[in-house]
């Protein structure tokens, strides 16, 4: 496993980072533990989780089958830096949302991390997220609660997800008004080869502050996994994200023309998506959330595969990026 630091910090990640979504809704609890254990062991150091994740009438449940884990010994916590993440209502979906129960308020911050802590059954959480932006919450207001936390030990660094680049520097320049706080170290964004409207805003201004770009659904919720030819070997049926993209002729046509090219080249679609991802400017390492052992075996492919340039050319044909900003949408 490769390690890099998360954006401007000291603190040491591995390339590849465990999503943990699918532990309680798709994967069980024994094999959670198993693909949490088989990711130690091959050097994947960083787990990404959120308070909302087992979802439904079961949120927490993903943090509480983290916290069993941690609970196992053998080192585990001290080995893992875990993230989570703090915004969404934590009461049953559809239910009413009682007041200050979600977002990003003094209050809801303070009472989703003792509540996060419980779960994991750790006295602190490395990388704290900010969900999504809290449009009502003044920065000035959510960096004071985090101070307290700081102080208090139970966090060390914060993140953001969702943000836009606006939100980043209104974020970080918020924080470089207070003496002692380190603002936004990391963002977790959209961004995998056929989604990268990242490059035009986010990324720029994330490395501009020095963070760490973590992107989720890497595989843009399996379409670049080589869902095609799954389907003609009657495999898995593509769904969600992946589905409704694929009602598109001209876009089905585009994941048609990847998949002949990595088929051309010998290579497997999600892990060249992956790799892919490892080679670009900013990035910490993307998100993996397997849902079986064999998933991460796959995954983990990803870090050893070097990318010929006739290869990197080929898919920014097929999947070509916005251009710099701001001449992508100024001329």
């Amino acid at each position: 496993m490769e390690y890099t630091q998360l954006g401007r910090t000291g603190l040491k990640v591995s390339r590849l980072v465990l999503g943990t979504m699918n532990f309680g809704p798709q994967t069980d609890e024994a094999d959670s533990h198993a693909i949490m254990d088989a990711a130690l062991d091959a050097g994947i150091n960083f787990f990404d989780t959120a308070n909302v994740y087992g979802w439904g009438e079961n949120k927490g449940r993903t943090e509480s089958i983290i916290g069993n884990w941690f609970a196992k010994g053998g080192d585990r916590r001290e080995k893992t830096v875990i993230a989570t993440k703090v915004y969404g209502n934590m009461g049953p979906d559809g239910g009413t949302v009682w007041p200050n129960h979600d977002k990003l308020s003094a209050v809801n911050i303070r009472r989703a991390v003792d509540a996060s802590l419980k779960r994991l059954r750790t006295d602190y959480i490395d990388l704290y997220q900010f969900h999504h932006i809290d449009r009502d919450t003044p920065f000035e207001e959510i960096w004071q609660a985090i101070d307290v936390l700081v102080q208090q030990g139970k966090i060390l660094y914060v993140g953001s997800s969702n943000f836009p680049g606006y939100k980043i520097a209104q974020a970080n320049e918020a924080a470089a008004r207070r003496a002692g706080t380190i603002g936004l170290v990391s963002e977790q964004c959209l961004y995998n080869l056929y989604e990268r409207r990242a490059e035009m805003e986010v990324i720029p201004a994330a490395r501009d502050y020095g963070l760490g770009v973590i992107p989720w659904s890497p595989l843009h919720g399996g379409l670049l996994g080589g869902i095609i030819k799954k389907e003609v070997q009657g495999g898995r049926r593509a769904s969600g994200r992946a589905a409704d993209t694929l009602k598109d002729p001209a876009a089905r046509a585009r994941i048609q023309a990847y998949e002949d090219l990595l088929d051309k080249h010998g290579l497997e679609p999600g892990e060249v998506a992956l790799a892919w991802l490892l080679t670009r400017p900013g990035v910490t390492g993307p998100i993996v959330g397997p849902r079986t052992a064999e998933q991460l075996e796959s995954a983990l492919r990803a870090v050893e595969l070097e990318l010929s340039e006739d290869l990197l050319s080929g898919l920014d044909e097929i999947f070509p990026g916005p251009g710099p900003s701001p001449e992508a949408f100024a001329w």
